[in-house]
């Protein structure tokens, strides 16, 4: 580690090492070989002069990189593509004249990134299923536990533990599908030129208009694509960095809802993130159990909405065929969008593994609200016992409003069942009233909706990805 330079947070605290690789220099660079290889090989295959001597001379030494040739080349040339042309060149000196041949740098360069994006949609998208996993695990397992739902932060008609965690679950199928509609759409630039017409590569086949049309499919073909994008400038279009972004910024969106539900629950000592056995949770205040998880999930997600934007911006400004000011900042705005939302399904991964259910919390704060919540329950049975319904409603209103009284002003227990049970016009016992304080009278097809859920949407999904569940994250600090 340099302690004397910045370095990113993101490399060094948050991500993993995984998808720290696919955004390697390393990567990149063995991308553009396979890239020059893939457009040799095709070249040869539609008629031109290219031998099998010169891509096997390319092939041996597709990993095997010569860094320092390519940067003091770089030194000269100040232009990455040709110092790395050059680089490979001087590995492969039977095969250099072909070498790149009628190509332009967004051949290796944009190519490269659709390739690195669309396998670190796969990392996120392995990560992302781990998470629905281990929370449909949790919403079956508390799908029957009554607590307090919530409207406008207040207290509303009960739901349950499991029912809740739904919420959380769907928002994050509604991201997985939007991965998969985007990692489906994706396609390679292809072999374009540079200005998107062909032209060197019209002039290399003699003019021949269907070995031009030839050429993108088979590229795509050797780089594991099905297409390539139709029509292009000299790069592919920046919207598609867009459509990538915000679907990081979706995962990112949910995952704050989640996390801000968490450090309300534990908050009210009711759902706690877990806490290790030694961890610090304040340096003042020994006693603390601070939920930095979700706290930092919340961090990281905040950084990929905004940089969301990044790519928004560069695409509306492209202008005409290309311009290169898009590339400093996709350079930042795309990895670094992946890194931190790696970071935070990592985190994601490690809070929904070990969430902590602390039930008798959970009914204490449901129990002191539930009489306000049965009144209309209590209001039915009344009627049925010859109450006038409108008169039963008016007193209920009275009633209910002193009972909040002695919660408020005065710190008490609710009342209102022993005021209920004291009030003449209602013609109900007190033991009839605690009788309809079943909290689960009140939670309506909660569970049943947890298990339809979870049985129709949820598990046919993880089922067909079984081979990526059983994830563990690995959480550095």
């Amino acid at each position: 580690m340099s302690y004397d330079c910045y370095e990113s947070p993101l490399s060094k605290r948050y991500a993993s090492r995984e998808m720290q690789e696919i955004f390697s220099q390393d990567r990149k660079f063995r991308t553009w070989r396979k890239l020059w290889i893939a457009l040799a090989e095709t070249e040869k295959e539609l008629g031109l002069p290219i031998t099998d001597e010169q891509i096997a001379e390319m092939k041996a030494n597709a990993d095997n990189i010569n860094y320092d040739v390519a940067e003091a080349r770089e030194k000269v040339v100040r232009h990455d593509v040709m110092s790395h042309v050059y680089a490979y060149g001087v590995q492969c000196p039977k095969a250099k004249g072909i070498i790149h041949l009628g190509a332009t740098s967004c051949y290796v360069g944009d190519n490269t990134d659709i390739i690195l994006m669309r396998d670190a949609l796969d990392l996120v998208r392995a990560k992302l299923l781990n998470v629905i996993a281990e929370l449909a695990k949790f919403a079956d397992k508390y799908k029957d536990l009554p607590c307090l739902a919530y409207t406008h932060y207040q207290p509303a008609q009960p739901t349950t533990i499991g029912k809740r965690a739904t919420l959380w679950i769907n928002e994050f199928m509604m991201d997985l599908d939007d991965l998969d509609y985007v990692r489906g759409s994706l396609k390679l630039l292809g072999c374009k030129g540079t200005t998107g017409t062909q032209a060197s590569f019209l002039e290399l086949f003699g003019g021949d208009q269907e070995k031009c049309d030839k050429l993108d499919p088979m590229i795509a073909a050797k780089m594991g694509f099905e297409s390539c994008y139709p029509v292009s400038g000299q790069t592919y279009s920046r919207k598609v960095d867009t459509r990538v972004l915000n679907v990081l910024a979706g995962i990112a969106a949910s995952a704050t809802k989640f996390t801000n539900d968490i450090r309300m629950l534990q908050h009210a000592k009711e759902v706690e993130e877990p806490f290790e056995k030694t961890q610090i949770g304040s340096s003042a205040m020994a006693y603390k159990r601070n939920p930095m998880r979700s706290e930092r999930i919340a961090s990281l997600s905040r950084y990929i909405i905004c940089d969301a934007l990044n790519p928004a911006i560069t695409s509306s400004v492209q202008w005409f065929e290309r311009t290169l000011d898009d590339s400093a900042n996709k350079r930042l705005s795309v990895p670094e969008g992946f890194l931190a939302c790696d970071g935070i399904l990592d985190l994601l991964c490690n809070v929904v593994d070990g969430l902590v259910v602390y039930p008798k919390v959970i009914t204490k704060h449901l129990m002191a609200e539930l009489p306000f919540m049965a009144t209309e329950n209590i209001m039915m049975d009344a009627t049925k016992a010859g109450g006038d319904r409108q008169e039963l409603h008016e007193r209920i209103r009275e009633l209910s409003m002193q009972a909040g009284k002695v919660v408020k002003e005065e710190g008490g227990d609710n009342p209102l069942l022993k005021l209920i049970a004291e009030d003449p016009m209602f013609h109900l016992s007190y033991e009839d009233l605690e009788k309809s304080m079943d909290p689960k009278k009140y939670v309506g097809r909660a569970p049943y909706q947890v298990t339809k859920y979870l049985e129709e949407v949820v598990n046919p999904v993880l089922v067909a990805n079984k081979d990526v569940l059983g994830f563990k994250a690995d959480i550095e600090v």
